[in-house]
């Protein structure tokens, strides 16, 4: 008989401004062996060291595999249809068929290797890789954890309380569920940093 195999667990990392020796670290205290680069644009002007070449190479010399999935699951979209408001709707984003392939195959690397999806921001809270991807790939892993700037985990369940924290939304409320709370206080979130261009997206 066939078993079912476990769902993976997902992890998520900011690089901020951390040296590449410190991001490293970070890396393997967490035995991360695979970053996916979930940039729209894999360099940094102010920490060049986090630019995909510099990266993939200082990655490599630790064993740690890389891999671009800006494309599939970036949010600086050239595709007007895809903003609403001026601003790029997460919703539009997670209908596209190349952004749930970038998921599943994020989540399919995840089942063999130890990954983490990479953006630029410290905190998970601020950055898509939360507020975008974690909300569409919680339901197909086991957990999410986020590893904070000072190296610790802040697991999906905690993060997404911290969430609901941040915007007033804590309590428990007689005519509505913790997880319809979470619907409307990612929405929220979403529309606090989704990226936005000029007018002509309008």
């Amino acid at each position: 008989m066939d078993t079912i195999a476990p769902k993976p667990i997902l992890y998520s990392i900011g690089h901020s401004t951390h040296t590449i020796d410190t991001f490293i670290s970070l890396l393997k205290r967490h035995d991360i062996n695979a970053i996916a680069d979930v940039r729209s644009m894999p360099y940094s002007r102010f920490s060049p060291q986090f630019s995909d070449k510099a990266l993939e190479a200082s990655l490599k010399e630790n064993n740690i595999a890389y891999v671009f999935l800006g494309k599939e699951l970036g949010v600086r979209r050239s595709n007007p249809d895809l903003y609403s408001n001026n601003k790029i709707d997460y919703r539009k984003i997670s209908t596209l068929s190349s952004y749930r392939q970038g998921i599943l195959r994020m989540i399919d690397g995840a089942g063999r290797m130890n990954v983490a999806m990479m953006c630029a921001e410290k905190d998970p809270l601020t950055c898509h890789r939360t507020i975008l991807i974690a909300r569409n790939a919680k339901l197909l892993v086991d957990d999410i954890r986020h590893i904070l700037e000072d190296g610790s985990i802040e697991t999906q369940s905690q993060l997404e309380d911290r969430l609901l924290l941040e915007c007033k939304m804590n309590n428990e409320e007689l005519f509505s569920t913790r997880e319809q709370r979470l619907e409307d206080a990612y929405d929220r979130r979403a529309l606090e940093v989704a990226y936005e261009e000029p007018a002509s997206h309008a």
